[in-house]
């Protein structure tokens, strides 16, 4: 159930606090001849020593689908989520997204941010842009977080932000309710009409996770079946907090 007790949302934001600080260390070392495999490794170790234990590693999506085999979803360039992590070498300018999810205490937080490696942001206005604008579009969501608000009226907001600045809002993958689970309901799409949805409630946890492409929305599937990329090869950046929905806005979870 997506409503949490005070208790609940107590041990959420110790495991959110713990998850964002392993997140810090990973942006920090995700650096030119870096491989997304170590990386992976790296965020592993760092899970399991705080007690925690990595909630995407063996996550099915569906009856059938292959289990995710990683700690991590690192997502580069045109990949927009659930990139499988492996042999491939970051350099100089890639948009890579990093997105990681703890069970701590017997419950989940989830959580991601995009970086551009190295110090190309001088050199790559437009992918500078790209993260700003995601990153944004996150932060204006968790400024109208109330309960009566309606997932509707929160993902027009989002989706007008991100559209006047000329990007496109991913339409194949959504923001959820989380906790006692990965994934729970409601759906948070990133997009929507304002007086439509499900209202939140007080006490709700949910992640807000706006996913943005340079180009055209439309996605795909690789290969691995799992990493969801740009039908039309453009660049995209992905955001997302765990938070709890309070009387007087929201409160982030996942955060230092």
């Amino acid at each position: 159930m997506t409503v949490k007790t005070l208790e609940e949302i107590m041990k959420l934001k110790e495991g959110g606090g713990k998850l964002a600080a392993i997140l810090e260390i990973i942006k920090k070392e995700t650096k030119p001849g870096v491989s997304t495999m170590e990386l992976d490794k790296m965020a592993e170790q760092l899970i399991l020593k705080e007690g925690g234990v990595p909630s995407f590693k063996g996550y099915k999506g569906g009856k059938d689908a292959v289990p995710f085999p990683a700690t991590m979803c690192i997502s580069v360039n045109d990949e927009v989520v659930h990139g499988m992590p492996g042999k491939k070498i970051l350099k100089e300018g890639d948009i890579v997204g990093l997105d990681i999810g703890m069970k701590y205490k017997g419950l989940f937080t989830d959580m991601a941010e995009t970086v551009i490696v190295g110090n190309s942001k001088e050199k790559d206005p437009a992918g500078d842009k790209l993260v700003k604008v995601t990153k944004e579009s996150l932060e204006l969501a968790i400024s109208v977080i109330r309960p009566g608000l309606k997932t509707g009226d929160l993902g027009n907001i989002i989706q007008s932000f991100i559209e006047a600045h000329g990007f496109g809002v991913v339409r194949q993958l959504v923001g959820h309710g989380v906790g006692h689970a990965v994934h729970e309901e409601p759906q948070i799409p990133n997009w929507g009409t304002a007086g439509e949805g499900v209202p939140l409630k007080e006490n709700m946890v949910i992640a807000i996770e706006p996913m943005v492409t340079e180009g055209d929305y439309n996605l795909c599937i690789a290969d691995d079946g799992w990493t969801w990329k740009t039908k039309d090869g453009s660049r995209a950046a992905h955001f997302e907090h765990t938070m709890a929905v309070k009387k007087d806005g929201a409160e982030v979870l996942t955060s230092i």
